[in-house]
C-alpha cells in the first residue's frame, strides 16, 4: 500500500507535475492523492513517474486497487 509514503513525481506527460512531491494520503486504481506543502494534488498514475524512497516506479505499473494487493 502506497498511503503514507513519500514520493515525487519524476517524470510525466503533463511536464507541470514534475517536480510535485509529499506525502501521499489516498489511492485508487487509477489515482494517488499527495499532501503537498501547497495543498492537496490528485494525481493519474498512467501519466507519472515516481521516486518512492530509493525506488523509481512508472505509475502504470501501480494501476491496481490497493484492496486487491495482498
Amino acid at each position: 500500500m502506497l498511503i503514507g509514503s513519500k514520493m515525487e513525481v519524476i517524470d510525466a506527460k503533463n511536464r507541470n507535475l514534475l517536480g510535485i512531491a509529499g506525502k501521499i494520503v489516498d489511492e485508487t486504481k487509477n489515482t494517488i492523492t499527495v499532501e503537498t506543502g501547497k495543498g492537496i494534488k490528485k494525481l493519474i498514475k498512467s501519466e507519472i513517474t515516481l521516486k518512492l524512497g530509493s525506488s523509481i516506479m512508472k505509475g502504470e505499473h501501480l494501476r491496481r486497487r490497493p484492496e486487491d494487493i495482498k
